[in-house]
C-alpha cells in the first residue's frame, strides 16, 4: 500500500495538532504548580466536573440542573473574578523562553548585578534599614508592577539604599528587579499565612514568603529590627544569612536554565566516568 503526499501531510498535521494540545496542557499545569490561587481554581473546576458526572450517574435532577448552569456560566464568572491571574498568565506567556524574555543577562551583567545588590544589602543591614528586594524570573510580576511606582532605572547599590532610606516615601514597599534594571518601587505583595513562619517576623518577611509561594521570584529581606538578611525562594524562607551566603545563592539562582542543565549533565558524566574507573 503506497502512501500519497496527502496522507503524509495529514499525518504531519495530526502530529502538530496533538503536540500543540500537549504544549498548552503543559503550560497550564506548569502555571498551576507554581501558583497557589490557580491550583485552587483548578481543584474547584475539577470538583464541579466530577460532581456533575456523579449527579448524572445517580440521576440527581435538581443538582444536575444547577451544575449545568454553573458549567454554562462558570467560565464567564472565572474570567471576571480572576482577571488579574489570567492577565498574569498571558504576560508570563509573552515573557517565556518560547517567545523570548525581556532580557537574558550575560555572565558579566549577572556578576555586576549581584555585586551591586550585595553592597546595598551590606549597608542596609549595618544601618538597620528594612528592605524587600524582589528579582523576577520566569513567572511575571506584572500585576504588582502595575500598582507600584515605576522607575525603570539601572540597578545600583546607591539607588537601592536611597529607595529604602527611612525618609523616602517608597521605603515601606518592595523593589522589583527585571533583568538588570529596577522596574518599580513601593510594590505591595500578598502575605503568607504559613504556620512555619515565626510570629515575631514582620510584614516584609510574610510578604516575601507569600510571593515566593506563588511565584519563582527571589525575595531578599533585610530586617529593620535586627539587621539580619533572609531570602525567600521556592516557597521556603532561609534566615540569618551571611553576605557570602547571599552572594553564592544569588549567583546560583540567577544562572540561566540551560547553564544549570548543562552543569547537571556534566556532573552526571563525571559520576559515570568515576564509576567506570
Amino acid at each position: 500500500m503506497s502512501i500519497t503526499l496527502s496522507d503524509l501531510l495529514s499525518l504531519v498535521r495530526n502530529i502538530a495538532d496533538i503536540s500543540l494540545v500537549w504544549l498548552i496542557f503543559y503550560f497550564i499545569l506548569k502555571n498551576i504548580k507554581n501558583n497557589v490561587k490557580l491550583s485552587l481554581i483548578f481543584k474547584g473546576v475539577a470538583f464541579i466536573i466530577i460532581l456533575k458526572f456523579v449527579s448524572d450517574f445517580c440521576g440527581f435532577i435538581t443538582i444536575g440542573v444547577l451544575l449545568e448552569y454553573v458549567i454554562q456560566w462558570g467560565p464567564i464568572a472565572l474570567i471576571v473574578i480572576f482577571q488579574p491571574e489570567i492577565r498574569n498568565i498571558l504576560e508570563q506567556l509573552g515573557r517565556s523562553q518560547l517567545l523570548g524574555r525581556h532580557k537574558v543577562l550575560t555572565v558579566d551583567e549577572r556578576e555586576h548585578m549581584v555585586y551591586e545588590m550585595v553592597n546595598a544589602i551590606d549597608y542596609l543591614r549595618k544601618e538597620r534599614i528594612g528592605a524587600l528586594i524582589v528579582i523576577e524570573r520566569d513567572i511575571s510580576l506584572g500585576n504588582y508592577i502595575d500598582k507600584a511606582k515605576k522607575l525603570y532605572a539601572d540597578l545600583s547599590s546607591d539607588l537601592l539604599i536611597a529607595i529604602f532610606y527611612e525618609g523616602n516615601p517608597l521605603h515601606d514597599g518592595g523593589v522589583i528587579i527585571q533583568g538588570d534594571r529596577i522596574t518599580c518601587a513601593g510594590a505591595v505583595f500578598p502575605t503568607s499565612s504559613s504556620p512555619k513562619l515565626n510570629r515575631r517576623l514582620g510584614t516584609r518577611h510574610r510578604a516575601a514568603l507569600g510571593l515566593a509561594e506563588e511565584t519563582d521570584a527571589i525575595c531578599i529581606v533585610v530586617s529593620e529590627e535586627t539587621g539580619r538578611v533572609s531570602i525567600a525562594v521556592k516557597g521556603e524562607m532561609l534566615y540569618n544569612l551571611t553576605l557570602d551566603d547571599v552572594r553564592m545563592m544569588l549567583i546560583d539562582e540567577l544562572k540561566p536554565k540551560q547553564d544549570i542543565d548543562l552543569l547537571e549533565l556534566e556532573t552526571e558524566e563525571e559520576e559515570i566516568y568515576e564509576e567506570d574507573k
